[in-house]
């Protein structure tokens, strides 16, 4: 919590602040020609904090890399403007023709599109797999294998990742093992303490946690984070200022919500999991699933708020939940204070369930009642 709060901040030595400033410009100016020349030079080799020019690096950007990078266990992070930016910024800094990706079978669905419509026509081979089966895994490593990229836990099935056996695959083949920890951030998982080389977030989600700005984070190496920074401002994916002051806001407060997350998650998923109308759940917290065991090895202070299920009744079951909860907002993304339920009729007609922070006894009331009238269908 100490570092949620402190780390990357301090006392405006100008104003005596206590809250970090917006730093809300496009360029520096210099003392001279040649400090001019030594930042710009230093920028293009990766420097965080060789500020010349805000598409490359600016203070208040760097007050929620520090932040990040410490509540990571990481030499440096690197912020961006969205998830999207992060991922795209690690891909193009460590990946070229010829080399080979190996990857969960099981990712967001942009994820999937910039690696089916970009990275393969650019010459990178590509080899999904299920990620929970290690098996897999080392068949599907080659000689060229550069990285293996997962998340903690796939987005919508929920296979969750056994960080320390693909971290050692990883080290074996020579690659790069990167893991997007949006679902469950550095509160309820350090995937760089388990191996991982760097860690991906979209902070629009939980480090955000307020659903008001849209933002990405890339944890690591040094090395590693001024390669992807190089990366970042080539591609034009720089982080707004104002977007990373609030995601550093919000990242204050991360603990605690991830605490209410990870209690209502598992009150709502056992709900769920014990009513006659719902046909699956998963929810690695719940003894029953199938990820629960190797998840609770790495994971001792909760399992997050993310759920997904699946009614026995299918479409019109998916809809008249959905429609039904008063207190959840039928959208996407994930991570607020506030339950979102995504309805994903191309993937069976599951629900996709981020459970807020509000009291959980009204979320257990709503998604009763919900559960109800899809009972009277």
């Amino acid at each position: 919590m100490t570092a949620a709060i402190h780390a990357g901040e301090s006392v405006d030595r100008t104003t005596g602040a206590l809250a970090a400033p917006i730093y809300q410009t496009a360029t520096f100016a210099f003392e001279s020609a040649q400090a001019k020349e030594d930042a710009v030079d230093a920028s293009m080799e990766g420097s965080p904090d060789a500020y010349f020019y805000s598409r490359t690096s600016n203070p208040t950007n760097r007050v929620l890399e520090e932040k990040v990078a410490a509540l990571e266990g990481a030499e440096d992070a690197l912020a961006c403007a969205s998830g999207m930016g992060a991922i795209s910024a690690v891909l193009f800094s460590q990946l070229t023709a010829g080399d080979h990706l190996v990857l969960s079978d099981n990712l967001f669905v942009i994820t999937e599109i910039l690696i089916n419509q970009t990275l393969r026509p650019l010459g990178i081979e590509v080899t999904p797999v299920d990620i929970s089966d290690l098996e897999a895994i080392r068949a599907a490593i080659r000689p060229n294998t550069r990285m293996i990229f997962t998340e903690s836990i796939t987005n919508p099935y929920m296979r969750f990742a056994d960080l320390s056996a693909i971290a050692e695959i990883s080290r074996d083949a020579g690659a790069k093992f990167v893991v997007d920890n949006t679902f469950f951030t550095p509160s309820l998982l350090k995937p760089l303490a388990f191996g991982a080389d760097i860690v991906v977030h979209s902070a629009t989600k939980y480090l955000s946690g307020h659903g008001d700005t849209v933002s990405g984070i890339v944890a690591g190496s040094a090395a590693d984070m001024g390669l992807a920074r190089i990366q970042m401002d080539a591609l034009g994916a720089a982080a707004s200022p104002f977007n990373s002051w609030l995601v550093a806001r919000g990242v204050r407060t991360l603990p605690l919500r991830m605490r209410q997350h990870s209690a209502n998650g598992h009150a709502i998923a056992e709900v769920l999991r014990d009513h006659p109308e719902v046909d699956w759940v998963r929810y690695p917290g719940l003894d029953t699933d199938a990820a629960h065991d190797v998840a609770s090895k790495y994971m001792p202070n909760g399992f997050g708020g993310m759920i997904s299920f699946r009614m026995t009744k299918g479409k019109p079951a998916m809809a008249t939940f959905c429609e039904s909860l008063e207190l959840a907002g039928v959208a996407v993304s994930l991570g607020d204070l506030h339950t979102l339920a995504y309805p994903m009729p191309k993937r069976d007609f599951m629900v996709r369930l981020s459970v807020g922070c509000e009291d959980p006894d009204d979320l257990i009331a709503d998604v009763t009642q919900a559960l109800d009238k899809v009972a009277a269908l």
